[in-house]
C-alpha cells in the first residue's frame, strides 16, 4: 500500500479523497492555485504545494507541475478526483514515465471509453445497445445542419471530450443545429482543449440512469447497482438517487451485466460509470462511460456500504477486489442534493463571493436516517469565478425512498448559506414536489415543471399559519428580553397581549396567543385567522439563525434573517417577509405609500458576474425579439443574452474581454 498520495484536484472531491486516505493511514499532499491558497483541502492535507495562478489551465491542468509536486513531496501515487486531468490518458502516461501510480483506470480504457465518439463505436461492436447518431467528425455548421436533418429532430449536439453539461446543446430545427454546433464547439475548446463534436438522436422524455462498476487488475469486475440522475438543469445533474424508482431487478441485472461486459472488454481496472439513457418503458441505450469517480458516488456508497475511493486506492496498489457480484447488496435508499452557488430567483445565474454564513446540518446517524455532507468550504471561504460553483453535496440515507426524501427536506430547511446566492430554496421546493415524490421522472423534469424559471410556491393556509406563528413567537421572545434588560426605565410588567397581526408579504394575518409562555423554551398555543389552536414548541433564542422546533407535533426548521421590523423566513422552498405588530400599528401600516422600483426595461444588465465573450450588435442597429445581443461566460459556461422584444440599440457600454459585476449595464436600447 502507498505511504503517500497526491490529490490532483480541489474543493469537495479533494477533501473527500483526503478523508479516506487518512482512514487508511496514508499521508496526503494537496496542490493549490493562487485562488485556493486558504481552501479547506489545503488545510486538511498533510502537505500542500502551490502550482500556479487561479486559472485552471495554468495550475490544475498543468501536468508538469503535478509531477514536480509528486517528486518534491515523495508522493507515490496520484488521485485525480473528477474533472481536470481525471480522464486524460496522456496524464497517466506522464505519471508512469516518472514512476508514479495513477489511481484510476489504465490508459487503454481511458482512450477507449473517455472519448464519446470512440466509446460509442466500441460499445456498438461489443453488442451494447446504442442511440442512433453520427459518430464521425463534423467540420462546420452546414455539416451539422445536414447531419441533423438526416438523423431527424430533435438531436443532441455534444462535445466528444465533454462532461458536466458543457459543450452540449439540443437542437429542434436547422437554425438551432447550426447555432448549437458553434456554441458547443466554442465551449468544448475553452473547457477541454478539444473542439470535436458529434450528433445523436435526442430521446424525448428520457431518464438518465447509470451503473457503477468496479474492476481490479486481475480481471475481476462487479457492478454496484444504479443511480438515477434524471433531475437535471441544462444537462447538469441537480439531484441523484440510488436505486432508481424505475428499475426492477431484471432490468437492473441486464444493465449491470452490459456495463460489466463493456468494462471487461477494455480491461477496466478502477471505479467507473456506464451511463444509459432509459425510456419510460425500461428500454435503455448506452450513452457514455465516465472513466473516473462520479460526483454522485456517495449515494452508491450509502446503499452498498462500499467506500469507492478506498477501493480505487487498493486496486491501484495491485490488490484484488474484496467482493464478488453475489456479495453486493443494496440496502435502503439514498438521495443527494447538489448545492450550487447560483441564484434560482434569477434564472440560476452563477453567484460568487464570500460565505458570510455556512452552517450545514450535522452529519451522522439518527435512528434509521444517515446524513452526510461532502464539501470543500467552510464559513468565511470564497466561491471563485474560476471553478465549478458547487458548494456541497448533501446526502440522506433511509430504509425507504419516502423516508430519505423527508430527511432531505428537513436537512435542506436547516442548511444555512449567506453571502452569496444559492439553490437551497429550489432544492427544498423540489423535495415537496408531487411529481418528484411519485418517481415519475425524466431529464426534462425541471424544464417541464418550471418553464418560466423557478418561482417559489405560494404558501397555502397551513404554511401561512406556520410562518405567522413562528414570527410571533420570536417577536414575543425578543420583547420579553428587552423588557427585562438592566437599566430599562419602565420594564413591562403587565400581561402579554393576546391579539396580534403578522404581515406576510403585505397580507395581514390575525394571530391569537391562546395560552402558554414565551420564555425559552417556547411553549405556546396559537390560533391563526380564527382557526383552532396549534401547539408551537422551540428552544429558539434571539440571534439563532434557525428556528428549530415543532408545529402541530411535526418537526420544523425555519431559517431566520432579520429585516427592518421583522424577519425573512425560509421553509420548504417558500420565502416570506413576516412583520409582527399590534392591530393598531397594522391599521396605520396599511396607509403607508408603496415604494416603486426604478425602471430598467431599456437596459441590458449583466445577469451574473462574468466575462464578456462577444457583443453581437452595434449602436443604431435594429434587432428583433430573440436575436442574440451578447455572450457572457461565467463558471465555464457561455450564456447568450437575447433581445426580449424588437428594439434599437442606442448605446453599448461594454466590450469583449470586460469582467462585469452582476447588474452592470452592457447596453441601452429604445423600443
Amino acid at each position: 500500500m502507498f505511504s503517500k498520495i497526491l490529490i490532483a484536484n480541489r474543493g469537495e472531491i479533494a477533501c473527500r479523497v483526503i478523508k479516506t486516505a487518512k482512514q487508511m493511514g496514508i499521508a496526503t499532499v494537496a496542490v493549490y492555485s493562487d485562488a485556493d491558497r486558504d481552501s479547506m483541502h489545503v488545510e486538511m492535507a498533510d502537505e500542500a504545494v502551490h502550482i500556479g495562478p487561479a486559472a485552471a489551465a495554468e495550475s490544475y491542468l498543468q501536468v508538469g507541475k503535478i509531477i514536480e509536486a509528486c517528486q518534491k513531496t515523495g508522493a507515490e501515487a496520484v488521485h485525480p478526483g473528477y474533472g481536470f486531468l481525471s480522464e486524460r490518458a496522456e496524464f497517466c502516461a506522464a505519471l508512469a514515465a516518472h514512476g508514479i501510480v495513477f489511481i484510476g483506470p489504465n490508459p487503454k480504457a481511458i482512450e477507449a471509453m473517455g472519448d464519446k465518439i470512440t466509446s460509442k463505436k466500441f460499445a456498438a461492436k461489443a453488442g451494447v445497445s446504442t442511440v442512433p447518431g453520427y459518430m464521425g467528425l463534423i467540420e462546420s455548421p452546414e455539416d451539422a445542419m445536414r447531419i441533423s436533418n438526416e438523423i431527424g429532430y430533435p438531436v443532441m449536439i455534444k462535445a466528444s471530450a465533454g462532461g458536466g453539461g458543457k459543450g452540449m446543446r439540443i437542437a429542434w430545427n436547422s437554425d438551432e443545429a447550426a447555432e448549437g454546433f458553434e456554441r458547443a464547439r466554442s465551449e468544448a475548446a475553452s473547457s477541454f482543449g478539444d473542439d470535436r463534436i458529434f450528433i445523436e438522436k435526442f430521446i424525448e422524455n428520457p431518464r438518465h440512469i447509470e451503473i457503477q462498476v468496479l474492476g481490479d487488475k486481475h480481471g475481476n469486475t462487479v457492478y454496484l447497482g444504479e443511480r438515477e440522475c434524471s433531475i437535471q438543469r441544462r444537462n447538469q445533474k441537480v439531484i441523484e438517487e440510488a436505486p432508481s424508482p424505475l428499475l426492477d431487478e431484471a432490468t437492473r441485472r441486464m444493465m449491470g451485466e452490459q456495463a460489466v461486459a463493456l468494462a471487461q472488454a477494455v480491461d477496466y481496472d478502477s471505479a467507473g460509470t456506464v451511463e444509459f439513457v432509459a425510456g419510460q418503458d425500461k428500454s435503455f441505450y448506452f450513452l457514455e462511460m465516465n472513466t473516473r469517480l462520479q460526483v454522485e458516488h456517495p449515494v452508491t456508497e450509502l446503499i452498498t456500504g462500499v467506500d469507492l475511493v478506498e477501493q480505487m486506492i487498493r486496486v491501484a496498489a495491485g490488490e484484488t477486489l474484496s467482493m464478488a457480484q453475489e456479495d453486493v447488496r443494496l440496502d435502503g435508499w439514498a438521495v443527494e442534493s447538489r448545492i450550487y452557488a447560483e441564484d434560482p430567483f434569477r434564472g440560476f445565474l452563477p453567484s460568487i463571493g464570500r460565505l458570510n454564513k455556512y452552517r450545514a446540518p450535522e452529519e451522522g446517524k439518527t435512528g434509521d436516517v444517515t446524513l452526510r455532507n461532502d464539501t470543500g468550504v467552510s464559513e468565511g471561504h470564497e466561491i471563485s469565478m474560476f471553478y465549478d460553483p458547487m458548494i456541497a453535496k448533501l446526502v440522506t440515507h433511509a430504509p425507504t425512498r419516502s423516508e430519505a426524501i423527508e430527511a432531505m427536506s428537513l436537512a435542506l430547511d436547516g442548511f444555512v448559506v449567506d453571502g452569496i446566492a444559492h439553490n437551497v430554496p429550489f432544492l427544498a421546493a423540489l423535495m415537496r414536489h408531487k411529481r418528484w415524490r411519485s418517481g415519475e421522472l425524466s431529464t426534462s423534469f425541471i424544464a417541464d415543471e418550471y418553464p418560466e424559471g423557478f418561482v417559489p410556491a405560494e404558501p397555502d393556509s397551513k404554511a401561512k399559519a406556520l410562518f405567522a406563528s413562528v414570527a410571533l413567537s420570536m417577536h414575543l421572545i425578543e420583547r420579553e428580553r428587552l423588557d427585562h434588560l438592566p437599566g430599562r426605565l419602565r420594564p413591562h410588567s403587565g400581561a402579554v397581549r393576546t391579539d396580534w397581526v403578522v404581515n406576510l408579504d403585505g397580507e395581514p394575518v390575525q394571530v391569537k396567543l391562546c395560552e402558554g409562555h414565551t420564555a425559552t423554551p417556547i411553549d405556546m398555543d396559537v390560533s391563526v385567522a380564527g382557526g383552532s389552536a396549534s401547539a408551537l414548541r422551540s428552544d429558539w433564542t434571539p440571534g439563532d439563525i434557525l428556528w428549530r422546533g415543532s408545529y402541530e407535533g411535526q418537526p420544523v426548521q425555519v431559517q431566520i434573517r432579520p429585516v427592518l421590523n421583522g424577519y425573512q423566513l425560509d421553509w420548504q422552498g417558500m420565502r416570506v417577509l413576516a412583520r409582527p405588530m399590534t392591530p393598531r400599528i397594522a391599521e396605520l401600516e396599511r396607509l403607508m405609500p408603496e415604494k416603486v422600483k426604478p425602471d430598467t426595461s431599456n437596459l441590458l444588465l449583466c445577469p451574473m458576474p462574468g466575462l464578456v465573450v462577444s457583443i453581437n450588435v452595434g449602436e443604431g442597429q435594429e434587432v428583433k425579439a430573440g436575436e442574440p445581443l451578447a455572450i457572457v461566460e461565467a463558471m465555464k459556461m457561455e450564456n447568450i443574452l437575447r433581445a426580449e422584444r424588437d428594439c434599437v440599440i442606442s448605446a453599448i457600454k461594454a466590450t469583449p474581454g470586460d469582467s462585469l459585476a452582476v447588474d452592470a449595464v452592457i447596453m441601452e436600447f429604445q423600443v
